[in-house]
């Protein structure tokens, strides 16, 4: 069978220095997420930064762990309808804000810095 052949080949999880590399690999990344996130502060103003999508602007709403995934997590009021819920997930609300605008992503993705709220002047409208 495929299994048996993986274990005589040392190979996939059978691999067990391959295993403890991707162990201390997954350590270190975590520990650079819980950093980063001790470093964001709520309310602060942020650019957040996600590979292959636009760049957002928002307020940091919520920092810290959740019950949907592991993993230190910050929750964005984006400025405009960007994101994907309204600070509420899986029945449980982490912070508040209108529909569409809130969303969480990962704390090596937020950039906290002076980053003025735009008008699009809609008001006038």
């Amino acid at each position: 069978s495929v299994r048996s052949f993986l274990k005589k080949q040392h190979l996939g999880r059978y691999n067990e220095e391959e295993v403890s590399k991707k162990k201390a690999e997954l350590n270190t990344r975590e520990e650079q997420q819980k950093a980063a996130a001790e470093a964001i502060s709520v309310g602060s103003r942020c650019k957040v930064e996600v590979p292959g999508q636009p760049t957002k602007l928002g307020t940091v709403m919520y920092v810290g762990t959740t019950e949907f995934k592991s993993g230190y997590w910050v929750g964005v009021n984006y400025d405009e309808p960007l994101g994907k819920h309204n600070g509420t997930v899986q029945g449980k609300q982490y912070f508040e804000c209108q529909d569409k605008y809130g969303a969480f992503v990962k704390p090596l993705s937020v950039t906290v810095g002076d980053f003025p709220e735009e008008d699009y002047g809609l008001d006038e409208i």
